[in-house]
C-alpha cells in the first residue's frame, strides 16, 4: 500500500508538525528543517503546544509529549455489553485544559481537570428530533425533508429528545439556537406515531405545535399545509378549466380540442 498523507497539525508555536499516514502512524516532525523526529500511533488528532492528543476507530485515546515521543495518557472506550465504541474526532479546548471526543455511539465523552457538576444539569440523552428523519430529493435534485418537503437547512430549530425520541422539558429546549427566547407555548412540540423499522409503533416527535396556531385554526404541521394548498390550487384550475369549457360551448364553438 502506497502510503499517504491523511491529516496535518501545526503545534501552538509552530515548532513541530505532525502528520497521520494511512499505515497507522503518526509522524512528527521538526517545522523548521523537516527532520522526523517520531513515529506515533495513527488516530484522528490535535496539537497544542507540545501535548497532541490522538485518537481512533479502534476506542483508543492518547494524550502524547510529542518533543520526547512518549505517552502522558491512555484511555479506551469500552463500553459495557457493547464492546469498544470506535472514536470518530477529538479536539481540545481553546485554553488546552480540557478535551472532547465523539464516538460511534452517539457520545460526547469530555475529559479535564475538576468535578462533572456543571454538565449534571443537562440531561444524558440528546438527540435533535429530525437527527434520523429520512431525506428525499426534488426533480432538481435537491435534499429536502421527506416529511415537510422542505430544505433542511430552512426547517425551524429542531427540539431536544432523548434516544426514544421523547421530548424533553421547556428548559432544555431554550438550549437550542433559536429558541433561546422563545415562550413556552413555542417550546411545546407537536407529537404523533411513528412505526420504527422494528414495526412498533411509537409516540415521537414529529412538528411544533402552538397555542397561536390553535387559536387562529392553523396546520399544526407544515406537512399538512402544503397538502391543502395544493389541494386548494388543484381545485382552483379545475373549476377554471370547467368555466372555458362552458364558456367555449355556449359560443357555439362545440367540443373543446386538446391542443
Amino acid at each position: 500500500m502506497k502510503p499517504k498523507v491523511t491529516m496535518i497539525a501545526w503545534n501552538q508555536n509552530d515548532n513541530y508538525v505532525v502528520t497521520a499516514v494511512n499505515n497507522h502512524l503518526l509522524k512528527v516532525w521538526n517545522s523548521s528543517t523537516g527532520q522526523l523526529l517520531h513515529d506515533l500511533v495513527v488516530g484522528n488528532f490535535t496539537c497544542f503546544l507540545e501535548i497532541m492528543l490522538s485518537a481512533g476507530h479502534d476506542g483508543n485515546i492518547f494524550i502524547w509529549d510529542i518533543t520526547k515521543g512518549t505517552k502522558t495518557k491512555h484511555y479506551f472506550n469500552m463500553i459495557e455489553g457493547q464492546g469498544h465504541g470506535a472514536v470518530f474526532d477529538c479536539k481540545f479546548s481553546p485554553d488546552g485544559q480540557h478535551f472532547a471526543c465523539t464516538d460511534s455511539h452517539g457520545h460526547l465523552l469530555i475529559f479535564g481537570f475538576g468535578c462533572s457538576r456543571p454538565y449534571e444539569k443537562i440531561p444524558d440523552q440528546m438527540f435533535f428530533h429530525t437527527d434520523y428523519r429520512p431525506l428525499i430529493r426534488d426533480s432538481n435534485n435537491y435534499v429536502l425533508d421527506e416529511q415537510t418537503q422542505q430544505a433542511p437547512h430552512l426547517m425551524p430549530p429542531p427540539f431536544l429528545v432523548d434516544v426514544d425520541g421523547n421530548p424533553h422539558p421547556t428548559k432544555y429546549q431554550r438550549l437550542v439556537p433559536g429558541r433561546e427566547n422563545c415562550s413556552d407555548e413555542h417550546l411545546i412540540p407537536q407529537l404523533g406515531y411513528v412505526a420504527t423499522s422494528d414495526g412498533e409503533v411509537v409516540e415521537q416527535v414529529i412538528g411544533q405545535q402552538t397555542i397561536d396556531q390553535d387559536e387562529q385554526g392553523l396546520e399544526p404541521s407544515i406537512l399538512d399545509g402544503m397538502i391543502r394548498q395544493l389541494q386548494q390550487q388543484q381545485d382552483q384550475r379545475m373549476g377554471t378549466d370547467q368555466e372555458t369549457a362552458s364558456s367555449s360551448l355556449q359560443n357555439g364553438e362545440g367540443t373543446p380540442r386538446r391542443g
